[in-house]
C-alpha cells in the first residue's frame, strides 16, 4: 500500500475524506451501512469459494482411500492403480489451485476490511490507514487474480496434497516390494529382491526401472516445488491465520 495518509483515532471509523466519498456525498451513517453490506457480501462469496475448495480436497481424500483399498486388498490388483491415483490427485490439485485463485481475491478483500477499517475502529493507529479504498474500487472495476496458478499450486500442495502424495507413494513402494501383495501364495514380508521389484513395477510395455525412475523424478520435483520454491505470500504475510 502506497501514499500512507495520517488518520486521527477519532476519525478512524468515519467516512473517507476527499474524493473517496465526495462523488456520492455519503454521510457517515450511509457510508457505514454501505460498508457493512458490502463486507457481508464479500464474506458470503469467500465462504462459497472456500466450500468449493473443501469439496475438491474431500474428492482427493476419497480417491486416495478408494485406490488404497483396491490396490492393497488383493494381490491381483495392479500397482498401476496407485499410479493412476497419483494422476487423479494431480488433476484435482490443478482444479483446486484454480478455485483457490478465486477464493484468494475475496479473502483479500475481506482482510482489507478487517485490517484497514474494523481494526481502526477497535484499535486506532495513527499513520496506518492508506489508499485501500481506491485500490478496492479499482479491483471492483477491473477484477484480477492476485496470485498466479503456480503460486496457488504451491500453496495447496503445502497445505494438503503433499500428505496425500506421501501416502500414495508409501503404498506404491509397499505394493511393489512386498511379494504377498503382488503374487498369490507368496510369504508375508519384504522378501522381494531389486530385480523382482523392477519386474513387478513394469507397466505394460514400460520397463519397471523406467517406471521407478519416473516416479522418483516426479516426487523430487513435487518436493522441490513444495519446500524449495518460494512463492509470494501476499495477504498471507499478515498474521498466522490463513488457508
Amino acid at each position: 500500500m502506497s501514499q500512507v495518509q495520517t488518520i486521527k483515532p477519532t476519525e478512524a471509523a468515519a467516512a473517507p475524506r476527499g474524493s473517496d466519498a465526495s462523488a456520492l456525498n455519503l454521510t457517515s451513517s450511509e457510508f457505514a451501512t454501505t460498508m457493512s453490506h458490502f463486507h457481508r457480501a464479500e464474506i458470503a462469496r469467500m465462504a462459497g469459494w472456500r466450500d468449493r475448495l473443501d469439496r475438491t480436497s474431500n474428492w482427493s481424500i476419497t480417491v486416495v482411500a478408494a485406490m488404497l483399498s483396491v490396490s492393497l486388498s488383493t494381490p491381483s490388483a495392479h500397482h498401476g492403480v496407485l499410479l493412476f491415483a497419483m494422476l487423479l490427485i494431480t488433476l484435482l490439485l490443478w482444479i483446486e489451485a484454480r478455485r483457490y485463485r478465486f477464493f484468494d481475491v475475496y479473502r483479500a478483500r475481506v482482510r482489507q476490511f478487517e485490517r484497514y477499517y474494523f481494526a481502526q475502529i477497535f484499535s486506532p493507529q495513527a499513520d496506518y490507514a492508506s489508499n485501500w479504498l481506491a485500490i478496492l474500487g479499482e479491483g471492483l472495476r477491473s477484477p484480477r487474480f492476485l496470485i498466479s496458478q503456480r503460486s496457488a499450486l504451491i500453496r495447496r500442495l503445502r497445505r494438503n496434497y503433499v500428505f496425500m502424495y506421501t501416502i500414495l507413494m508409501l503404498a506404491w513402494v509397499l505394493k511393489i516390494t512386498t511379494p504377498s501383495l503382488s503374487r498369490e501364495g507368496s510369504p508375508i514380508g519384504f522378501g522381494a529382491s531389486l530385480i523382482d521389484t523392477f519386474r513387478v513395477a513394469t507397466l505394460g510395455p514400460i520397463p519397471g526401472i523406467v517406471v521407478v525412475c519416473g516416479v522418483v523424478v516426479f516426487y523430487i520435483g513435487m518436493l522441490a516445488a513444495a519446500f524449495l520454491i518460494s512463492a509470494d505470500d501476499g495477504e498471507l504475510s499478515f498474521g498466522d491465520v490463513h488457508v
